[in-house]
This record gives structure tokens, sequence and C-alpha cells, in this order.
């Protein structure tokens, strides 16, 4: 009989889980705000698109829905990257910090940006809002996102594949 090692919680968490928890509630509490003052999703992915109409004729990018919502899509994103930053002045963390080459980088992102567009919406939108409102798209979504990752990760691993 086959039996399956087990995995120690610390194993998993070697630097604990308080960070995580605060991360979360941070993340809920700042799609909650914007749902609350727009009405609108908090997603990620439209990002592009919605920003491209300050400076694109292309009517896909300038829809009614676009121009309503770049101003706040720009504050949403540069507070993504702008907490980031203020995490890895304040804890010292900055800088490059993967193994994995610029080309792999950037074609994951391509698949990435595909994918999102493909899927009508990101992690951010289905992941934590869309399951978060028990949208039956979304929870689809979620569990065609994990699906396809676990099964990358289990068959890039078994070719032995690194960074």
């Amino acid at each position: 009989m086959m039996t399956l090692p087990l995995i120690a919680f610390a194993d998993l968490f070697p630097r604990g889980v308080a960070q995580y928890a605060a991360g979360g509630l941070l993340i809920g509490l700042g799609v909650a705000v914007i749902y609350l003052g727009t009405g609108i999703i908090a997603g990620a992915s439209t990002f592009l698109e919605s920003t491209l109409s300050y400076v694109s004729d292309v009517p896909r990018f300038n829809r009614a829905k676009y121009l309503a919502s770049r101003d706040w899509r720009v504050v949403f994103t540069l507070g993504i990257v702008g907490g980031g930053a203020v995490y890895a002045l304040a804890f010292g963390e900055f800088g490059w910090t993967t193994d994995v080459q610029p080309w792999r980088l950037l074609g994951g992102g391509f698949l990435v940006g595909v994918g999102t567009r493909v899927g009508k919406g990101c992690t951010s939108g289905h992941g934590v809002c869309g399951v978060g409102s028990l949208s039956e798209t979304s929870l689809v979504n979620v569990a065609t996102f994990m699906a396809v990752a676990i099964g990358t990760a289990q068959v890039v691993a078994a070719l032995g594949v690194s960074p």
C-alpha cells in the first residue's frame, strides 16, 4: 500500500500566516471599498484596455464603461505597484527576486493576459470578488484556473524544468 507523505503546516508556511491573513483582509477591504464606491468589481484585467482610452481612438478602447472607469483603474493599479514598493522599502526586500529567465516571465505574462481576456476576468475579479459573491461563472473560472495551474506545475515538475 502506498502512503502519501504528510506535510506539516510549518513546512507550508515557514514564516507563519499572519502576513497572509493581513494581506487577505486588506485585499477584501480594498475590493469592498471599490465596489461600494463605484458598483464595479475590482478586477485588474481591464486596466490596459481602459487606460488605452487615454491615447487611442480605437472604438474598442473608448467604450463608455472604459471611459467611466479608467481614472480609478489607474489609481487601483498604481496602488498595487505602490503597495509592493512600500512593503519592499519597509521590510528591505526590494529588487529582482526571481531566478526565472526574462523570456519566460514575458511569455507567461502574455499567456496570462490572453487568458484574462478569454476568461473575461482575472484572478482578482473572479477569485476575490466573484467567488465572494458566489457567481457561478467565477466559481467555474477559478476552478479552471486552479486545475490548469496545478496540472501545468505537475507537468513542468515531472519534466524537470526549473527556473
